[in-house]
């Protein structure tokens, strides 16, 4: 495998407004692709908007959502990655021809869909099926994961994907800034970010604190560590409906190390330059090649019945 150069974007969707959304990401992927990079990718619908979805019915969520490849944000997708020559991976709501709903990720480039990985636990509204399969793929000869946002919660999902090849895994989000059982958690002010100009400062402490980056870095660094890969995390920034997203877009080796971080309040991107020798340099990889599943096959694979509550969904916004 040859060296990679990957960007990871942030930037303030518009709910609902593909059009916006879409221009949006032009403008990055043309900025991107012309400092070098051979992949960009965008946060968890980022083309539709996320947050706002809770509150829509069925009729509603088929009105915003396409098909995949068929509908026209795919397209037009495909049609910008073949204009900058750049593969571009970004979020959608998908129907399919039963009106049944997803939530997928998608991978382009000028030759059209690459890959198309479903989140395996949606819940930002009832309509939505989960996905039944992991999602690798191949980028310019390196193999590539998808898993949307609280998919990497599970842990074992971030270990089957790279047991099923990747090195490289997108985490696209709309995370961070909400309440939980978790100490220091909840939302942010949006007051801060209208007043951002004028007080950087106090909206910085709320992002980079145990509302935002702190927590993030209590397990985002563990999941690219532990499994030896490198993890493409993209977040928006700003309003995301009635809440406010810190962005942190990072890319991440497999020591666990940041190679590259948005730090702005402003849409934009970072690139980082992926190279296969850490693959084989990094800890995760002797302890990958060191386990021993007879031990735990069972145990992993037991019965269960998964039960997914997210705290903030049933928490007042106040």
């Amino acid at each position: 495998m040859d060296k990679l150069r990957i960007a990871t974007a942030q930037f303030e969707h518009k709910s609902a407004d593909k059009a916006y959304n879409l221009t949006i990401i032009d403008t990055l992927a043309q900025q991107a692709a012309a400092q070098g990079a051979d992949v960009i990718a965008f946060h968890e619908c980022s083309i539709t908007g996320y947050t706002f979805a809770r509150n829509l019915d069925k009729q509603q969520m088929l009105d915003i959502a396409e098909l995949v490849p068929e509908g026209n944000s795919t397209q037009k997708l495909i049609e910008i990655a073949t204009k900058y020559n750049i593969t571009i991976l970004a979020g959608l709501f998908e129907k399919d021809e039963n009106d049944n709903l997803y939530k997928p990720y998608i991978c382009v480039d000028k030759d059209g869909l690459v890959a198309k990985h479903r989140k395996l636990h949606p819940f930002i509204n009832p309509y939505l099926t989960p996905g039944q399969a992991y999602t690798v793929f191949e980028i310019k000869g390196w193999k590539c994961g998808i898993l949307i946002c609280y998919d990497n919660n599970v842990i074992e999902n971030v270990r089957a994907t790279k047991l099923l090849g990747a090195d490289i895994i997108f985490m696209p989000h709309v995370t961070m800034c909400t309440p939980s059982s978790r100490p220091g958690a909840g939302f942010v002010d949006p007051q801060l970010w209208h007043n951002r100009e004028n007080d950087p400062t106090s909206l910085r402490l709320e992002f980079d604190g145990m509302k935002g980056r702190s927590w993030l870095m209590k397990w985002l660094p563990a999941r690219a560590y532990d499994n030896a890969v490198y993890t493409v995390f993209s977040n928006p920034i700003g309003m995301d409906d009635d809440q406010l997203k810190n962005g942190c877009s990072m890319i991440l080796d497999p020591f666990g190390d940041i190679l590259s971080e948005c730090h702005t309040f402003d849409d934009s991107f970072v690139i980082a330059t992926v190279t296969p020798e850490k693959l084989i340099q990094a800890g995760g990889h002797r302890y990958i090649s060191a386990r021993r599943p007879e031990l735990y096959r069972n145990i992993i694979g037991q019965q269960h019945e998964a039960e997914q509550k997210v705290v903030w969904l049933h928490t007042e916004n106040s």
